[in-house]
């Protein structure tokens, strides 16, 4: 089955606690996973930012509910018991727990008012059912891929000089090529509204990296790899980074992977979050910190 909400998950949450025993985190994931039945596939999906387990994070957003609803509360670091107010509304036999049945206990209505404005109360059907964190990161990911699409926009339409100018800067920035100016020297010889050059692969030039870049609409086939390869064997190179503005083809792609010498694909899209990750052709607007409890810190000595 699909991994629950947080919601879906309270309800089986409080029931599990019921027995009144001390119990962590990690042991109550391990049993809702069991109860919801997931697979380790499921298990292991991750969070946009790849940082953590979805089903952890629910399971943990569903413990904090409960904890500021008092039906559970915390006896040490990482660990819960169930409340009485907990076994009495589990007495009462509810067909679910959600926010909205939340609502009646004064403890959580008031941890809902310091969360959010009066004007906010009003949410989405994917507030009901996505962690805070889920949010966020869903709504950043959104706005950074609509900002490569747009980036990339501009990069097609561009003057081939200032594409030229682009690959330069992004590929010192992420630390090849020496300096710009090394960099600058290196590349952008053929004028064929794309560039072709040999840069350092780091500042000491201990090794070279033979770099094509083509302003394309059209996707890039095995061929024009093959013809890459070729290249970089005359120049007695083993180390190869093709870059364009479209994508490339299964096949392209699986005949580098087949080869001796190292060919690294960059597609349009990878070209424009790079750019973003960056800073190139980009700069912050905002910039927001998310903290967790330090609990060694109200730990007793």
């Amino acid at each position: 089955m699909a991994i629950p909400d947080y919601q879906s998950i309270m309800l089986p949450f409080l029931k599990f606690a019921s027995d009144k025993e001390e119990h962590s985190k990690q042991e109550t994931v391990d049993n809702l996973s069991k109860y919801f039945k997931l697979t380790e596939q499921e298990l292991k999906e991750l969070l946009p930012s790849g940082r953590q387990q979805i089903f952890d994070n629910r399971v943990g957003w569903a413990r904090t509910y409960l904890k500021k609803s008092a039906l559970i509360k915390s006896t040490r670091r990482g660990y819960y018991v169930i409340t009485n107010r907990g076994l009495e509304v589990l007495k009462n036999n509810p067909d679910k727990i959600d926010v909205n049945f939340l609502e009646q206990f004064p403890e959580f209505k008031e941890f809902r008012a310091l969360k959010r404005e009066k004007e906010e109360e009003k949410t989405s059907e994917a507030d009901q059912t996505s962690t805070p964190e889920e949010i966020f990161e869903t709504s950043y990911f959104k706005l950074k891929e609509s900002l490569a699409n747009e980036l990339l926009q501009l990069i097609k339409s561009s003057d081939p000089a200032l594409f030229e100018k682009t690959v330069i800067e992004l590929l010192v920035k992420m630390g090849y090529g020496g300096s710009r100016k090394d960099a600058g020297e290196a590349i952008g010889k053929t004028g064929d509204e794309g560039i072709d050059g040999i840069i350092k692969e780091d500042k000491l030039g201990l090794d070279i990296i033979y770099v094509q870049a083509k302003r394309w609409e059209n996707t890039v086939s095995r061929p024009e790899i093959q013809k890459f390869a070729g290249a970089l064997q005359g120049q007695r190179a083993k180390k190869g980074i093709f870059i364009t503005t479209s994508d490339f083809t299964k096949e392209a792609q699986e005949y580098t992977s087949k080869i001796d010498i190292k060919i690294v694909l960059i597609d349009g899209k990878t070209l424009a979050q790079l750019m973003i990750d960056n800073n190139v052709a980009v700069y912050p607007v905002s910039s927001y910190e998310i903290k967790k409890i330090d609990s060694d810190y109200f730990a007793e000595e």
